[in-house]
C-alpha cells in the first residue's frame, strides 16, 4: 500500500512540476519582453512573438519531469533533509536550462540568454514552492489519526523485531505497529481477533518457507476480513539482485534483478544515445572524412576495422573503428602475446609495433572510436558503459562473476576510461569500476563520465 501511494504522489507531482515548467517558460518570455524590465535593465526590446516558441512546449513539458527524475528529485523522501531536495532540484534545474539552450541553438532560434537564466531561477522557484507545500500538507496530514494506516506484525520473533524497526525509522509513511502475532508460538488463526481488536488496515508478513502453511491460513483469514495483506519476497537471500514483483501472464513472479530497474532513466538514455550519436556524426562528418582519406592515404588496407565484440549479455555483433593497425595485425598478435602489459585476458602493450604512424596519433586522442558513433545509432552499445572487449577475451573470462560487466550494453566511454584508461594494468580493476559503474548507474553518473571524458580525450591521459 506505501508503495501504490508513493506511485500516485509521484504521478500527480510530475504532472504538477511539467505544469510549472511551461508556466516558467512563459513568466520568462513575459518578463523579457516587458518593457518595465527592459528599460529597468537596459536590455534593448524583443519583438519575436511567443507563438514562435510553442514548439518547444512539445519537448518542455515531457523533458522537465525526466530531468528532475533522473537526477535523483523524486526519489527522496517527503519530509527528507531539504538540503537534499535543493541540491537534487538544482541539479535538475541545471541539466534542464543546458538542455534548452542546445536545443534553442541548434534550431537556430533568436533566444535572449536572459530568457533562460529566468527560466531556471523561476522554475526553481515553483517548484521548491510546490514541494515546501506538499511538505507541510504530508506533515500536517500524519498529525491526524483517520489517514495514518494500523499495521499489525506476523512472522517469527527475529523478523518481527525488524520489521517493526523499519517502520518505526520511516515516520513518513504514516504507518503504526498496533499488534505481533508470533508464529512460532501463536496460532495463526489468532489473527482474526487481532483484526477485529485493532481495526488493522494491513498485516505485514514475514516468515521463512517452514512457514507456508501458517502463512497461507493468515492470508486467507485477511481475504475473509477484506484487509490487505503484505508478504515480504524474502525466501531467497540474494547478494547483489533486487527483487521485484511482476505479472507473467496473470500469474505473480519475483524477478531477482542485478542490473539498473530505471524504466524511465534507461529510455531517457536511449534517447540521448540516439540524439547524441546523430548530433555527433552530422557535426564531425567532414573530420571523419579528413581521417578516412589520410588512412587511405598512409597506409594500404581497409579504412575501417570490424571485429566481433561482446554485446549486451554477450551477444557479439561488429564494431567498427578506423584502422590504426597494419592489415596482418590479428596474425601478429599470436607472436606479440609474450609483451602483453595486462593481467587477465586482455592484451595491451606500450608501443604497440603493429600500429601505423597516423594510427598512433588517431589511438592517442580516441578519434579511431568516433565510427562507433554508428554502433550506439544502431541500438549496440550506448555512450556510456562498458567498453566491449573482443568475443575470444570473454571467452577467456578466469571468473565467471566478471561477466556481469555483460548485464548492460557497452559504451564508447566508461569509468575505466577517465580512471587512468591503460595506465591500468590489472584487468580486476577494470571490471571493479565496470561493476562499480552497473550498480550505481544514474543518467547524473553517465553525465558526470562524458564531461571527464572530454578532458582525459583532449589531453591523451593514459592513452597508448
Amino acid at each position: 500500500m506505501a508503495t501504490r501511494e508513493r506511485q500516485i504522489r509521484l504521478l500527480l507531482n510530475q504532472w504538477v512540476d511539467a505544469c510549472l515548467f511551461g508556466l516558467s517558460f512563459w513568466l520568462a518570455y513575459a518578463l523579457r519582453t516587458h518593457p518595465t524590465v527592459c528599460e529597468w535593465l537596459d536590455l534593448p526590446p524583443f519583438p519575436v512573438p511567443f507563438d514562435a516558441f510553442l514548439w518547444v512546449y512539445l519537448l518542455l513539458i515531457p523533458a522537465g519531469p525526466l530531468t528532475l527524475e533522473a537526477s535523483g528529485f523524486y526519489r527522496r523522501p517527503v519530509l527528507g533533509p531539504r538540503w537534499q531536495s535543493t541540491l537534487c532540484l538544482l541539479r535538475g534545474i541545471a541539466l534542464l536550462c543546458m538542455g534548452l539552450t542546445l536545443l534553442l541553438f541548434f534550431t537556430q532560434l533568436v533566444t535572449p540568454r536572459w530568457m533562460v537564466v529566468w527560466f531556471g531561477v523561476i522554475a526553481f522557484g515553483l517548484v521548491y514552492a510546490r514541494q515546501e507545500t506538499l511538505r507541510w500538507l504530508y506533515r500536517r496530514r500524519l498529525t491526524q489519526p483517520q489517514f495514518r494506516h494500523r499495521v499489525a506484525l506476523v512472522g517469527v520473533p527475529s523478523e518481527l523485531q525488524r520489521l517493526r524497526q523499519q517502520v518505526e525509522s520511516h515516520p513518513d509513511e504514516g504507518m503504526d505497529v498496533v499488534a505481533e502475532l508470533d508464529l512460532t508460538r501463536e496460532d495463526p488463526g489468532k489473527i482474526t481477533d487481532v483484526l477485529h481488536e485493532h481495526s488493522v488496515n494491513g498485516v505485514l508478513i514475514s516468515a521463512e518457507h517452514t512457514h507456508f502453511e501458517q502463512v497461507q491460513r493468515v492470508i486467507r483469514a485477511c481475504e475473509t476480513e477484506g484487509v490487505e495483506a503484505w508478504l515480504l519476497a524474502e525466501f531467497f537471500r540474494t547478494e547483489i539482485s533486487r527483487t521485484t514483483l511482476d505479472d507473467f501472464y496473470g500469474r505473480p513472479v519475483l524477478v531477482f534483478r542485478a542490473t539498473p530497474d530505471k524504466p524511465v532513466q534507461l529510455m531517457l538514455k536511449r534517447v540521448v544515445d540516439v540524439v547524441g550519436s546523430v548530433v555527433l556524426l552530422v557535426v564531425l562528418a567532414i573530420p571523419m572524412l579528413v581521417v578516412a582519406l589520410l588512412i587511405r592515404l598512409t597506409s594500404p588496407g581497409p579504412v575501417l576495422f570490424r571485429q566481433q565484440r561482446a554485446g549486451l549479455n554477450g551477444r557479439p555483433f561488429t564494431m567498427y573503428k578506423f584502422r590504426t593497425m597494419v592489415t596482418n595485425a590479428e596474425q601478429l598478435k599470436h607472436e606479440l602475446e609474450q609483451l602483453n602489459e595486462m593481467s587477465g585476458p586482455v592484451f595491451k602493450i606500450t608501443n604497440d609495433p603493429r600500429v601505423t604512424p597516423i594510427g598512433r596519433f588517431l589511438r592517442r586522442y580516441s578519434i579511431d572510436e568516433l565510427p562507433q558513433l554508428i554502433n550506439v545509432l544502431r541500438g549496440e552499445m550506448s555512450l556510456v558503459g562498458p567498453r566491449p572487449l573482443p568475443v575470444d577475451e570473454v571467452a577467456r573470462f578466469d571468473d565467471v562473476s566478471h561477466r556481469r560487466r555483460l548485464s548492460v550494453k557497452p559504451g564508447l566511454t566508461c569509468l575505466w576510461q577517465i580512471s587512468g584508461r591503460s595506465e591500468l594494468r590489472d584487468f580486476k580493476e577494470w571490471v571493479r569500476l565496470d561493476l562499480e559503474y552497473i550498480d550505481h548507474w544514474s543518467l547524473w553518473l553517465d553525465f558526470k563520465i562524458l564531461l571527464r571524458t572530454i578532458p582525459v580525450v583532449l589531453t591523451a591521459k593514459g592513452a597508448k
